[in-house]
């Protein structure tokens, strides 16, 4: 049995914005969420910049006893959910429009509460074992996004944690939608959640040499994908979340449709713990399969929106992938990296593109690569430079590729009964 898969709900908390308006305003203005760090005193680091989330009140969302034994990524991953939650008219009176039994719980997370670990390491070592806070194993666990939001909304399915580094996002959408397609669920919520942006995580990060150091002093110009001067990612926050449903019964009880969701692979390049496999041939693998998934050809795909990291090794190395997997048709396939905008968000990264990519479906409208000023020669495609333009986008590709050689690919289309 194969069913057909729609998106019938979003939210998300991002630099950007605090929901999919605001993202989608930011997107189309070419807007940077990238400002100088205010979370911790970056005088001691290298990198001093990063996508912080901003104005964002975790009571706007649910009450204070929710969110006071969550982590930072369970409250994004709770916000969003809200936001997509009404707006499918998936929770009404207290009820799920489904059987809870038949609904799934699928968030991609890469490293939890990386805060809360953070703090208690630090009373652990200046106070002893007595001073660290009873409630820090609940709130630091990958899984606890998907299970506050679980017991949130009494849902009774499968309650999925995906931990795939950067692939995180687009592989807990991936699986949510081959459980519906096949036919295990009838709907879903799913995507991903980070929040990293503590002084550990930037420690650890800046110690690989993985984040920009360039362009301190002026945050919006530091995420620079396929451009000669890109010197590193830039780490972000936040989280992005879908209802996902089966088509017919989405009909059944007039569920806006954003979006159908046709393909997904995963592969892995067997290569090394941070570096892509130097040919791009795992990710290509991915986009190949993802096309044939969803039952297209390579020529059918208007929009692809790159995994883009602004990293010297991933861009060069995804650009060979993209044509590896499309052939002579990648030089003519638009493609752009909106990391450019809303920075790296980990985990979440994935699930956010996704969303951006729904968007711009619904838009007819393709998001610019910001800071693209002079691409690397070895990054020879149309990356949609500086600037945003309209026309028709019917299919979309979206990867995403992590650390320890994860490679994961999302095919969305326009709705067409």
């Amino acid at each position: 049995m194969s069913r057909r898969v729609v998106i019938t709900g979003m939210g998300t908390i991002n630099p950007l914005g605090n929901s999919v308006e605001e993202t989608w305003s930011g997107i189309q203005e070419g807007r940077s969420g990238i400002t100088k760090l205010t979370r911790f005193d970056p005088e001691l680091f290298p990198s001093k910049i990063a996508g912080e989330v901003k104005n964002f009140d975790p009571s706007d969302f649910m009450d204070r006893r929710e969110h006071r034994n969550m982590a930072d990524f369970t409250k994004y991953a709770v916000a969003s959910t809200v936001q997509a939650v009404k707006d499918a008219g998936f929770y009404t009176d207290g009820k799920l429009a489904y059987d809870p039994e038949s609904v799934g719980t699928y968030i991609g997370n890469g490293i939890g509460g990386f805060e809360v670990i953070e703090e208690a390491v630090v009373k652990l070592y200046d106070s002893g074992p007595r001073s660290v806070a009873p409630m820090t194993v609940p709130k630091m666990i990958t899984n606890e996004a998907g299970g506050n939001i679980a017991m949130k909304y009494g849902i009774k399915g499968p309650c999925i944690t995906i931990a795939t580094a950067c692939a995180s996002g687009t592989d807990a959408i991936g699986a949510a939608f081959h459980a519906i397609k096949y036919g295990e669920i009838e709907a879903a919520v799913a995507g991903g959640t980070e929040a990293s942006i503590c002084q550990l995580g930037f420690a650890g990060f800046c110690k690989i040499q993985a984040l920009s150091t360039g362009f301190n002093d002026q945050p919006e110009k530091a995420c620079r994908p396929f451009d000669k001067d890109r010197d590193g990612f830039i780490m972000g926050e936040g989280a992005a979340v879908f209802i996902l449903e089966e088509l017919e019964q989405a009909l059944r009880r007039g569920a806006p449709i954003y979006g159908e969701i046709s393909g997904y692979a995963a592969t892995c390049d067997a290569f090394h713990l941070t570096a892509p496999d130097p040919a791009g041939k795992g990710a290509a693998l991915a986009m190949k399969r993802a096309i044939r998934d969803a039952g297209l050809k390579p020529e059918d795909i208007d929009y692809m929106n790159a995994h883009g990291t602004s990293t010297p090794t991933n861009d060069p190395i995804e650009t060979l992938a993209i044509k590896e997997a499309f052939g002579d048709y990648a030089y003519t396939l638009k493609i752009s990296s909106t990391k450019s905008m809303t920075s790296h968000l980990v985990g979440a990264a994935g699930a956010l593109e996704a969303l951006i990519s729904v968007l711009a479906i619904r838009n007819q409208y393709f998001p610019p690569t910001m800071n693209l000023d002079e691409p690397d020669e070895r990054c020879d495609l149309d990356y949609v430079p500086n600037h945003g333009m309209h026309g028709k986008i019917n299919a979309v590709l979206t990867d995403s590729l992590g650390f320890g050689g994860h490679n994961s690919a999302l095919v969305i289309k326009k709705f067409e009964q």
